[in-house]
C-alpha cells in the first residue's frame, strides 16, 4: 500500500467513519511530512493510523519524524519489520499506542513480549507483502494468547469477509485491495482500473521483485514483457526501467470480489448496508438439507 494509501485515502476514510491508514513510513522530507499529519490531525470522523518500519522508534535519521508524531500526538501507529520495543516505548510516552504487523506466531509472540497493544494478523491472500497462514488457524491461535486489539488483514473485500474475520476472533478487519480500487488512492490509474478486471487466479505469488514474497497481478508483470512462470532474481534483473509497486502492480486475492472502483464515502456506505443486513449465524442442518433437497 505504499503507493496506494496515500494521504487523500486516509482523509477519505477517516471522514467516511473508518480508521484510514496512511505509509508514512516512505520518504518523505520533513515539511511533507507534518503537512500530511496536519491533515489528518484536522480531519474529523475515525482516527487515523500511521505505518511506520519499527526500527525507527531507534533510528537517529528517524528522530525527526518521530518527534512530529509526538507533536500532533498520533493515535494510532502501525509498525512492521523489526522489534517494535523502541518505537512501543516512544508512542506509549504520548498516549498513543502501537499495532505491530505480523504474519507468524513466532512474530506475534514476539510484538506481544515487546508490549505491542494490537496486532495486525496479515494472512494468507493479502496484496503486496504477504503472510501464508490461513486467516481460519491464524486468528484463533493468537486469540489463545492476547486479549488485546486483532486486526485481521488478508482477502476481504465484503461485507461476508469482515463477519469471518469478527467470528475469528478479531476486532477490527482490514481491507488493503479493495480500497485501491478508489479514486482517492495513490496509484497510477492503470493499476486501479486493473483491478476490477482480475480474478484470484490472476494472483501471482512472488518474491523475485524485492526478495520478499508478495502478490502481484499477472497482467501487470506480462505488460512489461515479463513470464509470471519465469521471473527474474530480484529486482536488478528486472528489465531496464521497470519498478516493481510503481511499473508491476499488487493487489491481494480479493481483487476476484471487486467489481468497479467506486468512491470511498460510497464503498463504506455500501459495505456498512450490507453487513447490518447479513443474517444471523444459520443452522447448518437447515442449510445442509436446503442445498441437498434435489439431490435424490
Amino acid at each position: 500500500m505504499s503507493f496506494a494509501s496515500a494521504v487523500p485515502l486516509a482523509v477519505a476514510c477517516c471522514r467516511a467513519g473508518v480508521i484510514g491508514g496512511w505509509q508514512g513510513g516512505t520518504y518523505t522530507p520533513s515539511d511533507r511530512f507534518e503537512a500530511y499529519l496536519k491533515a489528518l490531525a484536522e480531519t474529523d470522523g475515525a482516527p487515523p493510523i500511521v505505518n511506520l518500519p519499527a526500527r525507527w522508534g531507534r533510528d537517529p535519521a528517524a528522530a525527526d519524524r518521530i518527534a512530529l508524531l509526538e507533536r500532533y500526538r498520533v493515535p494510532l501507529v502501525l509498525s512492521s519489520l523489526g522489534d517494535p520495543s523502541a518505537l512501543v516505548e516512544r508512542v506509549h510516552g504520548w498516549g498513543g499506542h502501537v499495532i505491530h504487523d505480523v504474519t507468524t506466531m513466532k512474530h506475534a509472540e514476539k510484538a506481544i513480549a515487546a508490549g505491542a497493544d494490537g496486532l495486525m494478523l496479515t494472512c494468507a491472500g493479502a496484496g503486496g507483502h504477504t503472510g501464508f497462514l490461513t486467516p481460519m488457524a491464524f486468528v484463533p491461535a493468537v486469540r489463545r494468547m492476547f486479549d488485546g486489539l486483532l486486526i485481521v488483514a488478508g482477502g476481504i473485500a465484503d461485507a461476508h469477509g469482515i463477519a469471518a474475520a469478527l467470528a475469528l476472533g478479531g476486532d477490527i478487519a482490514c481491507m488493503g485491495t479493495r480500497f485501491i480500487a478508489t479514486p482517492e488512492s495513490g496509484v497510477v490509474e492503470g493499476h486501479r482500473a486493473m483491478i476490477p478486471t482480475v480474478s484470484a487466479d490472476d494472483i501471482v505469488a512472488s518474491a523475485a521483485m524485492n526478495g520478499v514474497p508478495a502478490h502481484w497481478m499477472r497482467q501487470s508483470i506480462e505488460a512489461v514483457g515479463l513470464d509470471p512462470r519465469t521471473l527474474p532474481n530480484i529486482r536488478s534483473d528486472m528489465p531496464e526501467g521497470v519498478m516493481p509497486w510503481r511499473d508491476i502492480w499488487s493487489a491481494g486475492q480479493s481483487a476476484g470480489l471487486i467489481d468497479a472502483v467506486e468512491p470511498v464515502a460510497d464503498l463504506v456506505a455500501r459495505l456498512a448496508r450490507a453487513f447490518e443486513a447479513l443474517p444471523a449465524i444459520p443452522d447448518w442442518r437447515a442449510c445442509l438439507a436446503e442445498r441437498t433437497a434435489n439431490w435424490g
